[in-house]
């Protein structure tokens, strides 16, 4: 009971402290998406889509907000336009006269203007801002400078933002448009914080489902791959290097190392095209392509255990030869005791620090899938499910595979340590 109290108190303890972590993990996410990532609509729908179409993906999914925080977000209606970069969109309208001299637009006397790209949401707060000279109209709004002016113009998303001059001209150059925004807090991060908290990992536009149904459906595939890869991966290898260890410095050890620095000096695709081809096309003893049956994961299970046995045994062997020159190893020899017992009773038990934190930094792959299995045998997994999300850009797709990828982590450092202390009495849950 005290023992089971102590590890429950153990446990809140880490989960308290890994909320920070936990925090970290988002935020970082979050820059390396919507900071770093650049216009994420042009990268998911390209750019050759319209900018409805690309306002409307930020509609979506936030983008039209605030980064951090703020009080106004810009709209793809109008691109920011220092008219010294040229005429842009004003080179449309022939009552709208482009001076490369100046770097200005002059619109002609009573001229009707629209230069938005698309119409506003009505009921929306909108501001132009512009440095102007002249007289005549803006959204409903006069305006009149003889001398060059920045003036801020606000108005509804009903009305067409256009121009409309009036008598006189009126000389533009420059000019930018921005959605008014009520709540400054009301921004990207916390729309993605929010998001997160609702259990919505966002909308794949290349499959045109939600992302939480498309990890759900691929889950099952990617695991029933690489649980079967991970413990015979893990039981075969550990049971070689035990060999190489009983057998060390013979024939046996020797030969063990070389298959192993052979293992290790192919590169994966070999192992998964020779595989293909003489095990399923040549031979016809596994099927080369689906997920119908467990039949289809022989082989690509066979490959996987195959393409890691090399580094796992030159890591094992390394690890159970350093206990084997340990002063407790040779009090037991010197006491009459087996060598197959001091092996698997005393060196494996004490070689488990390192075996441990090498098996639980593989468990989170386990949830991202075998990418290259899966896409070569066509298992619908995460890992086929990760592939052609970053060869379609699919961005919610790859956030949320990184995203929990990165979650699964932080968990595998708490059972790292619960299973420390689990198989090695001198570690104390404190």
């Amino acid at each position: 009971m005290l023992l089971r109290n102590r590890l429950l108190k153990y446990i809140l303890k880490r989960i308290v402290q890994m909320v920070p972590t936990v925090v970290g993990v988002i935020l970082l996410t979050f820059v390396l998406f919507n900071v770093v990532g650049g216009d994420l609509a042009a990268v998911a729908l390209g750019k050759k889509v319209s900018l409805q179409s690309l306002e409307d993906f930020d509609e979506q999914r936030g983008l039209n907000k605030p980064l951090f925080f703020g009080t106004r977000s810009a709209s793809r209606a109008y691109e920011d336009h220092d008219l010294s970069d040229g005429a842009g969109r004003w080179r449309a309208w022939t009552n709208a006269a482009w001076s490369s001299e100046s770097a200005t637009v002059e619109i002609q006397p009573n001229a009707e203007i629209n230069p938005l790209a698309f119409d506003l949401k009505a009921g929306r707060e909108y501001e132009w801002t512009l440095s102007y000279r002249g007289t005549g109209t803006l959204a409903g709004q006069p305006l009149d400078s003889k001398d060059w002016k920045k003036q801020k113009v606000r108005f509804q998303g009903s009305e067409n933002g256009g121009f409309q001059t009036g008598v006189q001209s009126l000389e533009i150059r420059a000019l930018k448009l921005r959605k008014v925004v009520g709540n400054p807090f009301d921004s990207q991060l916390v729309f993605y914080i929010k998001q997160l908290w609702r259990g919505d990992l966002g909308y794949s536009e290349f499959f045109k489902q939600p992302v939480a149904k498309l990890l759900a459906d691929g889950i099952a595939p990617s695991l029933s791959l690489t649980v079967p890869i991970f413990f015979i991966g893990i039981v075969v290898s550990i049971s070689l290097s035990l060999v190489c260890a009983f057998f060390r410095d013979t024939w046996v050890d020797r030969f063990l190392v070389l298959i192993s620095v052979a293992l290790m000096s192919i590169n994966y695709l070999v192992y998964i095209v020779a595989g293909q081809y003489l095990l399923a096309y040549k031979f016809g003893a596994f099927p080369v392509w689906g997920y119908e049956s467990w039949r289809y994961l022989v082989l690509p299970v066979i490959i996987g255990v195959i393409s890691g046995l090399g580094a796992n045994i030159r890591f094992y062997r390394t690890v159970m030869l350093d206990e084997m020159y340990k002063d407790y190893v040779r009090t037991a020899f010197a006491k009459g005791v087996s060598k197959p017992r001091v092996l698997f009773v005393h060196v494996l038990k004490n070689a488990m620090i390192p075996i441990i934190t090498n098996v639980v930094i593989a468990i989170p792959f386990l949830y991202t899938g075998a990418l290259l299995l899966e896409s070569f045998f066509g298992i619908p997994g995460l890992g086929y499910l990760g592939i052609n999300a970053i060869m379609s850009s699919d961005i919610d797709v790859v956030r949320a595979l990184v995203l929990i990828g990165a979650l699964l982590f932080v968990v595998a450092n708490l059972l790292t340590d619960l299973c420390y202390a689990a198989v090695d009495p001198r570690v104390k849950l404190k």
